[in-house]
């Protein structure tokens, strides 16, 4: 459902590190030649490039003054002036591809991580809140509901309190229960840990989740209610566990992780692994991999990493 616009996101996150690198001034001449097989491999990589050559050349007519003036205002107009200037955007073009084209509103949500991070509050009713990488919410001046504009986030409501979770595709009404919701392109997954929540979509009749269950929600309302995926909630501990899993189901979660771009062969993703594997050091997990199947690391710049297989010899 997805495919086509995760791989438009890539080649741009890709055409940002491409950019970075070159505007580094420490791009070699086989980095150049390896841009130019990029670019000439895919006509979305052409284009994705040529979007990052307009954004560079837009942002370099902005007078350094004003850069420098929406740095030097106060923290309470920030939403006003991000509105009116994207000043941020425009002082760093290749930091803005890099931030995969996030909607407006979630560079001036009330709270928000970056790629990598991760954050946890505790709200004034007593509710846990918890983001994953790369997440944008805000909160209402009560604290009786959050809104989910980007990401992941858990929540961790008291017995005897209600929450109320908006998202895109309608809201979610939380009772003294432990929820976990993850935006995508097109659909929100609701999943309940502990307790129960309903589910009220845009479209279509509401949904009780119980614990241990989870769906998605989106334009057409609710899916099917399947059994939790478990390894889709260890991030609240910092972790990803797996048990028997195809090394794919962990590289795809991994890369939420790792800012600029991270690659393996498709080969790759048949292979089986069983583990706890911190996020604090993705660098580390690709190691621990490395260690232990036939696959090997290979790090071009610091933000662009590949995995290839390695052939076993008997």
């Amino acid at each position: 459902m997805h495919t086509h616009s995760n791989q438009t996101r890539e080649a741009l996150r890709a055409a940002a590190c491409w950019l970075a690198l070159l505007e580094s001034g420490r791009a070699s001449p086989s980095d150049l030649e390896r841009l130019a097989q990029w670019r000439g491999s895919s006509s979305e990589h052409e284009q994705a490039w040529q979007k990052a050559q307009q954004l560079r050349q837009r942002f370099s007519q902005l007078p350094p003054e004003l850069a420098m003036a929406t740095l030097d205002r106060p923290q309470a107009s920030r939403r006003a002036l991000l509105k009116q200037a994207l000043g941020l955007a425009a002082l760093a073009p290749a930091a803005w591809l890099l931030s995969r084209q996030l909607p407006l509103e979630a560079w001036t949500a009330d709270v928000h991580t970056a790629v990598g991070e991760r954050r946890r509050l505790v709200l004034s009713d007593g509710t846990v809140l918890q983001l994953n990488t790369d997440s944008a919410v805000d909160l209402n001046l009560e604290g009786a509901s959050v809104k989910l504009l980007r990401g992941e986030v858990a929540l961790a409501v008291l017995h005897g309190r209600n929450q109320v979770l908006q998202q895109p595709y309608g809201q979610v009404v939380i009772s003294g229960a432990d929820v976990c919701l993850h935006l995508f392109e097109q659909a929100c997954r609701v999943s309940v840990v502990k307790g129960q929540a309903t589910v009220y979509p845009l479209s279509g009749g509401a949904v009780v989740l119980q614990a241990g269950q989870q769906t998605d929600v989106g334009a057409d309302g609710p899916g099917r209610v399947a059994a939790l995926d478990d390894l889709l909630l260890g991030w609240r501990e910092g972790v990803l566990r797996l048990n028997d899993r195809p090394l794919g189901d962990l590289l795809n979660e991994l890369r939420r992780y790792r800012p600029g771009v991270l690659r393996w062969d498709p080969e790759l993703e048949r292979l089986r692994v069983t583990g706890t594997f911190r996020l604090d050091d993705t660098d580390r997990v690709l190691a621990l991999l490395a260690a232990s199947l036939p696959l090997h690391v290979q790090t071009h710049t610091r933000y662009w990493v590949s995995l290839t297989a390695r052939e076993i010899r008997g």
